[in-house]
C-alpha cells in the first residue's frame, strides 16, 4: 500500500537537487524514499547536521583513517578473489 507525501520546498533547491540527482540516475521520489528508509535503518537522521564544515570534514577524515587502518589489503586482484571464495 502506498501513500502520498507532499512537501513545500524552495523552487531553486528543488531544481538544483533534481539536477544533482539526475546526474546520479535517481529521481526526486526515489531519493526521498532512500532517505526515509535510511532514517528507519539508522533510527535517526542518516547524517550529522552541522553548521561547521570543519567539524564535518574532521569527522570524515577520522572515519576514513579508521577504515584504512582496519581494512584488509591485497597485492593483487587474484589474492582478493581467492580470499573471498
Amino acid at each position: 500500500m502506498s501513500t502520498t507525501l507532499n512537501i513545500r520546498i524552495d523552487e531553486g533547491v528543488k531544481q538544483k537537487a533534481s539536477k544533482t540527482l539526475g546526474a546520479l540516475g535517481i529521481d526526486m521520489s526515489t531519493a526521498v524514499k532512500m532517505f526515509l528508509n535510511q532514517v528507519i535503518i539508522e533510527q535517526g537522521i542518516p547524517f550529522v547536521p552541522t553548521k561547521d564544515p570543519a567539524k564535518l570534514n574532521a569527522r570524515w577524515d577520522k572515519q576514513i583513517e579508521h577504515a584504512l587502518r582496519n581494512s584488509k589489503r591485497y597485492d593483487n586482484a587474484k589474492k582478493m578473489i581467492d580470499d573471498i571464495l
